[in-house]
Order: C-alpha cells, then sequence, then structure tokens
C-alpha cells in the first residue's frame, strides 16, 4: 500500500467495499455483536427519525459542506460497528487502510428545560409511544421536534466528534459516514434517540395520558369520580409501555 502525505493511496470503491465485508467477517469472529450499518438501496434512512437525524445535521452550514463525503462510505458499508448509548456514539470504520478507524462521538444530554417544555407542547397531543416512534403525530409536533436551538435534535455546538485516522479536519469522511449511520439505526430503533439524548420518551406519554384522563373525567361531570391507577389508564387506552416487547426497555429509556 502506498502512502502520500501520510493518507493511504485511494482505493476503488469495489474494493473498499470488499475490504469492508472482509473485515466485517474477521470482526464478528472476535465479537459476535457488532453491529455494522448495512444499507438496501439508494436511500440512507427512510423513516421520519432517521431522514429528521440526518436532515438536521445537514440543515447547518458548518457541517453541510462536509458531512455529504460520509455518504459513500456508509453506503459502501464501511461503518463496521456502530453503538448507540447514553451521550455517547461508539464505532469501527474502514477506511483505505487496513486497520479500521475508531470513532467516539459524545453528544451533550437534552437541557433540562427544552424537554420540559417539549412536554407541556405535547400534552395530549401524543397517546402511545406505538405512535411517536413511528413517527406519526401532527405536524406541529414534528416542527416542535426539529425546531433548531429549542427541539430533540443536537446543533454542532453539542457534538464532540473524535476519530483517529490522520485527517486533521474535525469531521472526516470517516465521522461523516457514522453520523449518517445514526440515522439509518434510528430506522430500526428510534428509541436508541432518546438514550442518545438521555430524556425518558415514557415522561411523553405517560403526561399525554394523563391530560386526556382529565378532560375524559371532566367531560363525564360524574358525581363521584373514583381515583384510577396508573396501570389502569394504561389498559384503557390499550397503551403497552414496554417498547418492542424487551423486558429491559424501562431500563434502557431511563
Amino acid at each position: 500500500m502506498s502512502y502520500y502525505g501520510g493518507f493511504p493511496a485511494y482505493v476503488p470503491v469495489a474494493e473498499r467495499k470488499e475490504r469492508a465485508e472482509e473485515s466485517v467477517k474477521k470482526l464478528k469472529k472476535k465479537n459476535p455483536d457488532i453491529s455494522p450499518v448495512v444499507i438496501t438501496g439508494k436511500t440512507i434512512a427512510k423513516t421520519w427519525w432517521g431522514k429528521s437525524w440526518n436532515k438536521n445535521l445537514e440543515s447547518y452550514a458548518d457541517y453541510a459542506n462536509r458531512i455529504a463525503r460520509g455518504r459513500s462510505y456508509v453506503k459502501n458499508g464501511a461503518v463496521l460497528d456502530l453503538k448507540i448509548t447514553k451521550g455517547n456514539i461508539n464505532a469501527l470504520v474502514q477506511g483505505s487502510g487496513s486497520k479500521p478507524y475508531k470513532l467516539d462521538i459524545n453528544i451533550k444530554a437534552l437541557p433540562k428545560n427544552i424537554w420540559e417544555d417539549i412536554i407541556n407542547q405535547c400534552l395530549g397531543k401524543i397517546e402511545s409511544i406505538e405512535e411517536l416512534i413511528q413517527g406519526k403525530f401532527p405536524k406541529a409536533l414534528a416542527d416542535l421536534f426539529t425546531s433548531k436551538g429549542n427541539g430533540l435534535f443536537p446543533a454542532p455546538s453539542e457534538i464532540d466528534l473524535k476519530c483517529n485516522c490522520p485527517d486533521w479536519a474535525n469531521m472526516c469522511k470517516h465521522v461523516a459516514a457514522v453520523l449518517y449511520g445514526v440515522g439509518a439505526k434510528l430506522d430500526d430503533e428510534p428509541e436508541l434517540f432518546f438514550i442518545l439524548r438521555q430524556v425518558n420518551i415514557n415522561d411523553l406519554i405517560s403526561e399525554a395520558i394523563n391530560k386526556k384522563t382529565q378532560n375524559l373525567l371532566e367531560k363525564s361531570k360524574a358525581k363521584g369520580r373514583r381515583v384510577i391507577e396508573e396501570t389502569d389508564i394504561f389498559d384503557m387506552f390499550g397503551i403497552d409501555m414496554e417498547v418492542q416487547g424487551e423486558d429491559d426497555t424501562k431500563d434502557k429509556i431511563k
């Protein structure tokens, strides 16, 4: 492999894709739990959450001109592993060299005052986790979630990027590939977004249920209003507070 100015020589797309596939196979032998980003079709993200994540990144001038470099990388399977935890994204990206690069991206927690304001504006408008996860909510809420400075999605100032490649740029193509990869991951697991931003998705749902229940009781004009237990309220609306049926979901999104 020849190097120019500290960088590996250019590798054709087909060869790079083949190399990435081989790297995934090797990594899986050592760690079966790796989570590569696999893009099928021409679109990186297909759901509201994935598309909105990518659109948010592209909306900032200091990202828009550089993030495009990562599209081909993520589409060609270069993101060998991508894991999302509270406020953190860890990834491995296959570059032109033989060894994949390690990336650590930190996302600041959503400020408490913004989260509380979003909850207040969503009262009575979201009735189930399924509705929220699927991105099926009023356009007004979609605009609220994506509002710059006051929405759910992070601004560049809230994102700290680190990659051990030789590129001096703050956002190298490997970082850009991972950020696009997050959008693809949110297609399958949108609840990861709330984990990343360190907020509890159940806050939105519980408040919405309480608001609707209160309205129903007020309209009933019943002389004696019995106290409804929280679990009874959830049953009333047929809402399962466990995301995707996983036993540990509540612990994951606290």
